[in-house]
């Protein structure tokens, strides 16, 4: 994990060694909130020394979707509650023998019990859970993977996007491979990516492009669904030309006559 960095005002942000995973803390007086902590054992346990040498009580966790690299947690963080939305919650319990494996052998046994214990929070986060002087928005959708979802922070206006709006990876309709909820996650993330002064995504560098990536993604998509085909310096990355070729056979399933989605 490298440094952490505060890209807007009580507003921290550490990009583990692996495909430039997120971990973002949000401060108020001298509690925080954890979204997505990652990656590695000893990035979480570093993690958790920066906040104990600050003096910072962690306050709740938030998990943005139910994928085992952003339902992490740490002994150091403490026993908090851990939030996430009511389908991420349940499918953390549903796909916990799945999740569980694709942490991999090197997940320490104490870190995997503790993976995914979050529970269903709806659509907004309960007061006692939010540090001091934040306030936040919870925007659901189901683009990235059911109940996926964002943090709007309206104060210093930053958008913690989740698996979205990325800078290296491509948008990734994962599960249920719906392009159709993928193109309305990107409706709904709109209006705040607008007003957005720093945008945090789940995988890749903080931006102040928040507009201008949710336009490339949908460009990226209506190009795919129109044509087959699409130039996007992302797919060079790695990994990206696998999830390409998926995102061209789900582009043609839902192709019309008209070269529109279906």
């Amino acid at each position: 994990m490298r440094a952490l960095d505060e890209v807007a005002d009580g507003v921290w942000v550490a990009t583990s060694r692996r495909m430039f995973t997120t971990s973002t803390v949000i401060v108020g007086g001298d509690q925080a909130l954890l979204v997505d902590p990652a990656w590695d054992a000893d990035e979480l346990a570093a993690l958790a020394t920066w906040l104990s040498e600050r003096g910072l009580t962690v306050s709740a966790g938030f998990a943005t979707h139910a994928h085992h690299d952003h339902l992490l947690w740490h002994p150091g963080f403490g026993a908090p509650p851990r939030w996430a939305s009511d389908v991420t919650a349940a499918l953390a319990v549903s796909e916990r023998g799945t999740l569980v494996a694709q942490s991999g052998t090197d997940t320490p046994a104490p870190l995997l019990e503790l993976m995914g214990r979050v529970d269903g929070v709806g659509t907004s986060l309960p007061a006692d859970s939010l540090p001091p002087g934040v306030a936040i928005e919870l925007i659901v959708h189901d683009g990235h993977a059911p109940g996926h979802t964002a943090l709007w922070l309206p104060g210093p206006r930053v958008l913690v996007a989740g698996d979205m709006l990325s800078d290296v990876e491509l948008p990734l309709p994962f599960f249920p491979d719906d392009l159709s909820a993928y193109l309305a996650a990107l409706d709904r993330l709109a209006d705040v990516a607008a007003r957005a002064r720093i945008v945090i995504p789940g995988h890749g560098r903080v931006g102040t492009d928040a507009l201008a990536r949710l336009d490339a993604d949908r460009g990226y998509l209506d190009g795919m669904i129109r044509h087959g085909r699409f130039d996007d310096r992302r797919i060079a990355n790695p990994g990206m030309a696998e999830e390409h070729a998926h995102v061209a056979q789900l582009a043609a399933a839902h192709r019309g006559a008209d070269g529109r989605l279906a």
